[in-house]
């Protein structure tokens, strides 16, 4: 696959200056803005994990069976993995939208989807469970769909906005507030579940099966919901106060002197450029279905679309796991033994932990290196470990659950290895995020053209994104009991059991790695050095180059 460096002459001065620029408040500014963006996302997507519980509590708790309420399986995977469906859609939509109507003008609308349907999500009406869960899945479809524009553009608008030295940083700090809205969404749960429980002083379900889920426990999921739509309505002022990236006016628009306009204001230079000036035109100009695009960028495409839907299919199913291990090493006690909003409040302080410990740690590791070590060695690294810590997993899995049992007086499980298996499973996190999490992210938004590069992302995002669904929507599935006999309430059919389950993400891991040989290191270089663009006056376009 050939590639075109940029002659230094072909180099638009704005551009130039934007590569080389030291580190100054307009970064700053660009990450917390972006970054608020991706804080939302996290927020809204995870926040739903914590809270399913207390609407299987709330909506479908049925006297007969003697246990606490619980989402139906097709339900919960509704509930929990809608969201994610509107998200494809959206990082599509919104990534080919972002290269024809400018990043700008696009970030703003789907700050504004994700502040409207976020509260919409709170209010989901109805007077039955099948009512009320109907509307929160169409909410939170078109909630992910905003979530969705988000991936592409804040990646792309960091990108075209950072200098060389420094951008794997600029981009990484943005992502890296994913784990920090993770956190967050399990503080809020905390924060509104505890007070509620405080003021409200229900019994446990094994004392008082009726009211151990008070009608007021309803309020508690509304109002983490909303109160998500918060930073995202924060910031959508200062997306719009945001110029247009130089890289999309000058190489995209063809306005130069917008773009000079423009930077000169952010950079608080004057930017004159002797070798172009008015409009000019990329000669790199060809469409994303073309064999020119094929030849120069096909292997890229390839590869960042595959190394995250691997990623993603691995990361979601890990996510989905939490929920077992937490009862399975003591982090929850069982269900009977507690109240609904007790509930929600400890499945909230077990994430956290493991947010704390191991998923935000990875993130803001990868922003201190990435520019030192290079996207290629971390994320051929965080392939690596990630494979290598769930074969631990799973090839001894058995073993490490061995003598297990539930205590009846303290209502923890007690005995076995589990210990091991925590610190192996988090470690998993660890690399995910120190790793192809943050890397399949970031090294999208630099590879392609000007002109291509958010519908590029939004494609890998998007394909990646299929990888989350499939972690949401068939994980769970697949890891059942081979025997029917062993398959819990609501399943009937056996899965593969949860050792080969993971032994398939470890498996997955490793082709993850082996792909990942074939991606480009871009530390260190342009924009432009690396889509191979050049521009030229556009009184003296040769069509047939175009």
């Amino acid at each position: 696959m050939a590639t075109t460096t940029t002659n230094k002459n072909d180099q638009l001065n704005v551009l130039d200056a934007l590569d080389t620029a030291k580190t100054q408040w307009y970064h700053v500014t660009a990450v917390i803005i972006s970054g608020m963006g991706f804080f939302t996302d996290a927020y809204d997507l995870f926040c739903i994990s914590l809270l399913t519980k207390l609407l299987g509590r709330i909506y479908y708790y049925d006297p007969s069976t003697g246990t606490p309420g619980e989402l139906p399986v097709s339900i919960n995977a509704a509930v929990s993995g809608i969201a994610l469906c509107g998200t494809f859609t959206g990082q599509l939509f919104f990534g080919w939208l972002g290269d024809r109507l400018g990043r700008k003008r696009v970030y703003g609308i789907t700050s504004m989807i994700m502040v409207v349907f976020s509260i919409a999500s709170g209010f989901s009406f109805g007077s039955s469970a099948r009512a009320v869960i109907g509307t929160l899945c169409f909410f939170r479809f078109w909630l992910g769909f905003g979530i969705g524009g988000d991936y592409p553009l804040s990646a792309t608008i960091m990108s075209e906005y950072a200098n060389t030295k420094t951008r794997g940083a600029f981009v990484a700090a943005v992502f890296a507030m994913q784990g920090v809205g993770i956190l967050v969404a399990a503080v809020v749960t905390m924060a509104v579940s505890g007070a509620f429980m405080v003021a409200l002083r229900a019994p446990s379900f094994e004392e008082s099966p009726g009211l151990s889920t008070p009608h007021e426990a309803d309020y508690v999921w509304r109002i983490v919901f909303m109160l998500g739509s918060v930073p995202a309505a924060l910031t959508y002022y200062w997306r719009m106060k945001m110029p247009e990236t130089a890289r999309y006016t000058a190489l995209v628009a063809g306005d130069l002197d917008r773009a000079n306009a423009d930077m000169s204001k952010v950079l608080q230079v004057d930017l004159t450029d002797d070798h172009h000036r008015g409009k000019v035109q990329a000669q790199s100009s060809f469409p994303l279905f073309s064999s020119r695009f094929a030849r120069r960028h096909g292997l890229h495409l390839f590869v960042t679309t595959t190394t995250w839907f691997l990623q993603a299919f691995a990361f979601y199913s890990q996510q989905l796991f939490q929920k077992d291990i937490y009862t399975q090493v003591g982090f929850i006690k069982p269900a009977k033994t507690m109240s609904a909003l007790q509930e929600a409040l400890v499945t909230a302080r077990a994430q956290a932990l493991v947010a704390l410990c191991g998923t935000v740690p990875g993130y803001w590791v990868t922003v201190a290196l990435i520019d030192r070590l290079g996207r290629k060695p971390i994320q051929l690294l965080g392939f690596l470990m990630m494979g290598t810590f769930m074969y631990a997993l799973a090839v001894p899995y058995e073993s490490y659950w061995r003598g297990k049992h539930l205590d009846a007086a303290t209502g923890k499980y007690q005995g076995g290895h589990n210990v091991g298996f925590v610190v192996l499973f988090a470690l998993t996190f660890f690399f995910a995020n120190f790793g192809p999490n943050s890397t399949t992210f970031i090294v999208p938004a630099e590879v392609f053209p000007a002109r291509l590069r958010s519908t590029c992302h939004g494609i890998s995002a998007g394909v990646g994104k299929i990888g989350s669904i499939l972690g949401a929507f068939g994980f769970v599935y697949v890891s059942q009991p081979t025997r029917k006999s062993e398959l819990p309430r609501g399943y009937h059919h056996p899965g593969i059991g949860m050792r080969n389950a993971l032994l398939l993400l470890a498996s997955a891991s490793m082709l993850g790695f082996f792909i990942s040989l074939l991606m480009p290191e871009t530390k260190g270089k342009s924009l432009e050095e690396l889509s191979g663009e050049s521009v030229m006056n556009e009184s003296k376009v040769d069509v047939q180059s175009v």
